[in-house]
């Protein structure tokens, strides 16, 4: 992931620091399943140590690894859009201590202060933007012929 989407380089200092203070820290051992694909997207974390695997149900396989994240990396931005359901799975791959936010409180701080709406918008419209671009590149290597002939 770029540095431009992690939470400390994506938000100014201000609404970092007024999402930070919403958060709740949590822990997750390795193995944890944190969100399934598919399911009610409600919460999301961002990573303080530890690395979470985001992952694509592939019919008949087992779920491709699309990207592995962490420190200061947003995990989950399916909460953000209608009809607030997980584009992905994720998983943690090691011992994991993260901010846990529910999304109903910040996606109501958002409509209050416009300011930090936009930057909290930009910020996910950029992490879905990479995930995308992460995820396209995956499938490429695991099911193209050529693989991703190293398309960036």
């Amino acid at each position: 992931m770029t540095s431009a989407t992690t939470m400390t380089t994506a938000l100014p200092a201000e609404h970092r620091d007024r999402l930070v203070r919403l958060g709740r820290e949590v822990s997750f051992e390795a193995g944890t399943r944190l969100f399934e694909e598919g399911r009610r997207a409600d919460r999301f974390w961002i990573i303080r140590t530890g690395t979470v695997a985001l992952d694509l149900r592939v019919p008949g396989r087992r779920p491709a690894v699309i990207e592995s994240l962490g420190r200061g990396e947003l995990v989950g931005w399916s909460w953000h859009f209608p009809p607030y359901l997980w584009h992905l799975g994720a998983a943690a791959t090691t011992p994991v201590r993260a901010w846990e936010f529910d999304a109903e409180t910040v996606l109501s701080m958002c409509a209050e202060d416009p300011a930090f709406g936009r930057a909290i918008a930009v910020w996910v419209g950029r992490v879905v933007a990479q995930r995308l671009h992460a995820a396209r590149i995956r499938l490429l290597d695991l099911y193209a012929p050529y693989g991703s002939g190293g398309l960036t």
